[in-house]
């Protein structure tokens, strides 16, 4: 009697819950969600970005033949790994976000995804991300990598609300990918890796206060100190923003100096670098938006333009 009332009881319970697992509706809607917010939480486009110019630094350093598969892993771990430095710093920025426009759509700010699941995430991005690096390409690529991740989410990130200094840091996580990607190809750093860290690393300046300058209100609103002078959208600022532009003109040639490269993408880096110097010319006179909207986009083109043109040279 006894195991006849179990296997009654136990179908009572199996008939009252099956119909509630069978709606597989609102369950496919929450994965769907889920999956779009981890997908935010990447910032794809960004963490794209870095790894064509960690793939740019690999491919660059190759002497004859590219190793495609070392090549496929490394971006497939350097997009793991910036991926996780991005959710760690929405993890740290949460309540920052939602007091600016641009971010407060965010999945951390609406809620999307818990505090405790991006964590996770992010935590599960970094060790596959790494264990990658350390096992397929070399152990100092992937010491360079977990490097970049620390100082961009540990150091940059809490910076940004105390001192402009912060963009200063978060210039070398910025301008780390191209080295990582020579070191992963040859395993040890060279001249020539640190020209290309050099060329990357002078250009986040103006690229990143011209973003500053665009979307201060935002930033202002969180407390974030990123404008260069205390003054914050005047000319100083202006006139530091087009230095730091015009010391890329003869960093474009030191590629040639050392023989890297040719004179055909002297040329090109060379127009391009004045051509991005145009527009902060324009805001040393005009101090005004619209000028720094300008130099944002063309720092945007500006960085693939010179790596494509380093790479078409070369080969």
């Amino acid at each position: 009697m006894q195991n006849k009332e179990f296997r009654f009881n136990f179908a009572q319970i199996y008939l009252i819950l099956i119909p509630k697992f069978m709606q597989s509706t609102p369950l496919t809607i929450d994965f769907s969600t889920k999956m779009q917010a981890y997908f935010a939480l990447s910032k794809f486009r960004l963490s794209a970005l870095v790894v064509f110019s960690g793939g740019f630094g690999f491919v660059f350093a190759a002497e004859n033949t590219v190793d495609w598969v070392k090549l496929s892993i490394f971006c497939l771990a350097s997009f793991l790994i910036t991926a996780s430095a991005n959710t760690i710093n929405q993890i740290i920025e949460k309540d920052l976000d939602k007091l600016m426009t641009r971010t407060a759509k965010r999945p951390l700010p609406t809620e999307k995804l818990s505090t405790a699941e991006a964590r996770l995430f992010s935590i599960l991005l970094a060790i596959i991300g790494a264990f990658l690096l350390v096992f397929f390409v070399n152990f100092l690529t992937a010491f360079f990598a977990v490097l970049s991740l620390i100082l961009y989410a540990f150091v940059y990130t809490p910076m940004k609300q105390r001192t402009p200094i912060a963009v200063f840091i978060g210039a070398f996580p910025g301008a780390f990918p191209p080295l990582i990607g020579w070191v992963a190809q040859t395993g040890e750093l060279s001249i020539a890796a640190f020209i290309i860290f050099g060329i990357q690393f002078i250009w986040q300046f103006p690229h990143f206060w011209a973003i500053a300058w665009v979307a201060d209100e935002d930033y202002t609103r969180a407390g974030f100190r990123l404008l260069p002078s205390a003054g914050g959208k005047d000319g100083s600022t202006a006139f530091q923003i087009m230095t730091y532009t015009m010391f890329l003109i003869p960093m474009g040639l030191l590629p040639m100096y050392y023989g890297i490269t040719g004179l055909n993408s002297a040329i090109v880096v060379t127009l391009a670098s004045m051509l991005f110097l145009v527009p902060t010319l324009f805001l040393l006179k005009n101090l005004d938006r619209a000028s720094a909207l300008r130099i944002m986009f063309a720092s945007f083109l500006y960085l693939p333009i010179v790596q494509i043109a380093f790479l078409l040279d070369k080969l």
